[in-house]
């Protein structure tokens, strides 16, 4: 937990080694990493707060990206470590908006970001309430929100 304005935030914090295969030829991050690494602190608030993607999607529950932002800063670079700190932003009962930050190991932030989705029915694809129908999900997100 940190407070963002006054307002007490789950936040979850992903350690990860940049590998060389992340990075171009002056061994600096490719962009499209950071959004494999916003999914991997997604995914570890997610665990965090007691759910399971996998387990959604065995009940026909899929939650795809609507949208999704990333902001550079600075270079993350290979050898470093890197940390993705992943909150709850907004949620409404159907759209949840994940924020990002990756700062590197001396605490210099390298991007920002945030990425948008709904929960659909996977026959159907149409979007879903999650109030209605992962009613555990929707009293967590309410509670960890920030607008």
């Amino acid at each position: 937990m940190f407070k963002k304005g006054g307002v007490r935030v789950h936040l979850t914090e992903t350690k990860i080694e940049v590998r060389y295969a992340e990075t171009d030829q002056m061994g600096v991050v490719h962009h499209s990493n950071y959004v494999v690494w916003f999914e991997l602190g997604r995914t570890q608030l997610i665990r965090e707060i007691g759910f399971n993607y996998a387990e959604m999607e065995k009940e026909g529950i899929l939650s795809p990206v609507t949208d999704i932002q990333v902001s550079y800063k600075y270079p993350a670079t290979y050898g470093e470590a890197v940390s993705v700190k992943t909150w709850v932003e907004n949620y409404d009962g159907i759209r949840v908006t994940y924020q990002y930050e990756v700062l590197n190991q001396e605490g210099k932030l390298c991007a920002t970001g945030s990425s948008t989705h709904v929960c659909v029915k996977k026959e159907t694809f149409r979007p879903i309430s999650m109030r209605k129908n992962l009613p555990k999900w929707h009293e967590v997100y309410e509670t960890i929100k920030q607008k």
